[in-house]
């Protein structure tokens, strides 16, 4: 983000060039709140808010939401760009398929590295025990469709088609778990235990999702969006902080241990340090950024 502050000061690159100061002020303060709302150590809180808004959501008589202030107004936008980040399950299955493979692997590949240099393993992170189908279906229960189910309560019916393919992409992985061996062993015993409404298997489904809930909540609070730059070592003679380093691709976190290095709150620090940037030399048009 503060990259893309400082490329408005080149040559022909200022896109709000036509704005006042009060508005280029406004605007980057929304730009800049709405960054930080991408932080999945805030998603609980985003989330809360964002129910409160829908009980107390005014419309007019057009339909229109109505938003009488600049809290309400920054709190639908930060809510938007959060839906965005957390849209991967929404998509058409085989695209968003493709996407789970890519982010797997990268888990994989930080969970390697930490196993390599002696930490623990962060959550979802290590090859030999994580499920990936369990593992969707726990991040869409716990995290992605509560948002979305609430997005599209506050701006009903626009976002009804979104949510109605990710509860189809959920039930897809659902039935792609892998079955439990002793099921086929267990099937009287099941039939028994039906009779009484419940069965060993949804009582352990459900404890499975109580502790995936719980660990993907901490790996939520751990993920770290980075911003990736082509300079980004200069300067720091080539090393990279971090394990996992940048996700390389829009809309994916990457989970970070505590040994994680980067935050989102060091690139707050650089964009907060621009409210008086320093000249920049004018790049020439041929001479490229």
């Amino acid at each position: 983000l503060a990259v893309a502050f400082k490329l408005l000061q080149y040559k022909n690159c200022d896109i709000f060039v036509n704005l006042n100061k009060k508005q280029r002020q406004t605007l980057r303060k929304m730009v800049i709140d709405m960054v930080l709302a991408t932080d999945m150590s805030k998603h609980m809180s985003l989330l809360a808010d964002l129910k409160t808004m829908v009980e107390t959501k005014k419309v007019a008589g057009s339909g229109v939401l109505l938003l009488d202030n600049y809290t309400d107004r920054i709190q639908v936008l930060q809510n938007m760009v959060h839906c965005a980040d957390l849209s991967n399950p929404t998509k058409p299955l085989d695209l968003y398929k493709r996407w789970v493979s890519s982010i797997m692997e990268e888990f994989f590949k930080q969970g390697d590295k930490e196993r390599e240099m002696g930490y623990d393993i962060s959550p979802m992170c290590d090859r030999r025990s994580a499920t990936i189908e369990k593992s969707q279906v726990g991040f869409i229960d716990y995290i992605v469709h509560p948002l979305w189910e609430t997005w599209a309560d506050l701006v009903h019916p626009d976002a009804q088609d979104i949510l109605d393919t990710l509860e189809e992409n959920r039930d897809w992985y659902q039935q792609m778990i892998p079955l439990s061996p002793s099921s086929s062993s267990n099937d009287l015993q099941e039939e028994d235990d039906q009779e009484d409404g419940t069965s060993e298997d949804q009582e352990d489904d459900q404890e499975e999702g109580e502790e995936g809930g719980g660990e993907l909540c901490a790996a939520a609070e751990r993920i770290q969006i980075h911003f990736t730059h082509d300079e980004e070592t200069e300067g720091s003679g080539g090393e990279t902080s971090g394990v996992g380093g940048s996700s390389g691709y829009s809309g994916v976190g990457v989970i970070s241990g505590d040994h994680q290095a980067t935050s989102s709150s060091m690139a707050v620090e650089d964009v907060e340090d621009l409210d008086d940037p320093p000249e920049v030399e004018s790049k020439d048009e041929d001479s490229g950024i």
